[in-house]
């Protein structure tokens, strides 16, 4: 039965791996689009 319990228990602590690398790679992608915008911003000059 014990074996059981570590079965379920080792399912759980993937699943919550899996969700915590799902959300890392989620900011990280954001992260990487904000910096994308940020840089290729053009600058606009004075109007003449």
């Amino acid at each position: 039965m014990s074996e059981k319990k570590t079965d379920a228990e080792s399912k759980q602590k993937r699943d919550k791996a899996i969700k915590k690398a799902g959300v890392a790679v989620g900011i990280g992608s954001a992260a990487i689009v904000a910096a994308l915008l940020y840089a290729n911003r053009r600058k606009k000059g004075p109007k003449a």
